[in-house]
């Protein structure tokens, strides 16, 4: 079978591998689609602190069923998605339904090979059907549902000041949440297409350029009150350390992207603002739940989201042109 497989940093090669043999317990899919994410990026480029190359890269994926247990529900031909995140079930998080930070956590494309291929096998309790939905939507389910639980994270409700900040996939995919919820959401981001993107697709109230003067205009959006709930998705912690400002009385910073290394704030700010600050990482069931309900209902603009396509055969030749900011990419999705 075809696989893509990152040797070392900057470094693509297909080649072909032997068919996975699926154990008791597993499900064997074959890969239709794979959404390609910032940590794919981060690996290619040598960035990502939690891998040991070689790599196959790619945890954002959908497929079909090839082969499953009898008593599985699982029938081949099946469409599916994939929750990468590969729990213990049994630690202390996992024992009150967190499994999105397992002690023992494995992510598909990070910690073990992931979905640049063209068969993969699964634990058959980290596959889910993609019901009344499309593969290229199913491929798309886990970054979306990254920004649906750093939204459920932040406790967002109906008529709340919202600030993204940060206009990527995932970022985008808080607006898209928080607004579902009823929040009011500006972007915040250095890149104008990006803004562009958020106001012309994800519908946010408001755009503002990263650079001078926007502290005043966000001041004057909220008539000098600031945010109720603040979102970091930048991974870049002089960013992350700047978001404090933007946080109204008595509100919530969600961080929902990653630095290596230490972020400060100032003490008194934080507390006079009797201010809540918060981590989100990953996705549980329940947020991939609510991210097919969505797309179900009509409510996600995923074909906006799916900028750009290749093939697998052609990902080591075209992969480096996802770095360019040139391309204008949202979200790639690789066809298997």
């Amino acid at each position: 079978m075809l696989t893509v497989i990152c040797e070392s940093p900057g470094n693509l090669q297909a080649l072909q591998r032997p068919r996975p043999q699926r154990a008791p317990g597993e499900v064997l899919l074959r890969v239709k689609r794979v959404g390609v994410c910032g940590t794919d990026l981060h690996i290619f480029t040598g960035d990502q602190p939690y891998l040991a190359y070689p790599r196959v890269m790619g945890h954002e994926l959908s497929g079909t069923v090839e082969e499953a247990d009898a008593d599985s529900g699982f029938a081949p031909g099946d469409p599916v998605y994939v929750m990468p995140y590969l729990s213990c079930g049994h630690c202390i998080v996992c024992r009150q339904g967190k499994t999105n930070c397992c002690v023992r956590i494995e992510v598909l494309g990070v910690h073990r090979d992931g979905a640049f291929t063209e068969l993969l096998t699964v634990p058959q309790r980290f596959v889910g059907k993609a019901e009344r939905i499309s593969l290229d939507q199913a491929a798309m389910i886990e970054f979306l549902a990254i920004g649906a639980h750093a939204v459920r994270r932040g406790e967002v409700e109906a008529g709340q000041r919202v600030l993204v900040v940060g206009a990527g996939p995932i970022g985008l995919a808080a607006m898209i949440f928080a607004q579902l919820r009823g929040a009011t959401v500006t972007a915040l981001d250095g890149r104008l297409d990006r803004l562009d993107f958020a106001l012309k697709h994800v519908g946010v109230r408001s755009a503002v350029k990263l650079g001078g003067g926007d502290v005043v205009e966000l001041a004057r959006l909220t008539d000098g009150e600031f945010f109720d709930v603040v979102f970091d998705a930048t991974g870049n912690a002089q960013a992350m350390e700047r978001g404090f400002s933007f946080i109204a009385h008595g509100g919530r910073y969600v961080l929902i992207s990653i630095v290596q290394g230490e972020i400060r704030f100032s003490d008194p700010e934080f507390h006079k603002r009797e201010a809540t600050l918060l981590s989100s990482r990953n996705a549980t069931d329940e947020d991939f739940e609510t991210v097919m309900a969505a797309m179900q209902e009509g409510r996600v603009p995923d074909a906006a989201l799916a900028t750009h396509r290749l093939a697998l055969a052609d990902v080591p030749g075209g992969f480096h042109r996802l770095l360019d900011p040139a391309e204008g990419v949202i979200k790639a999705i690789v066809e298997c």
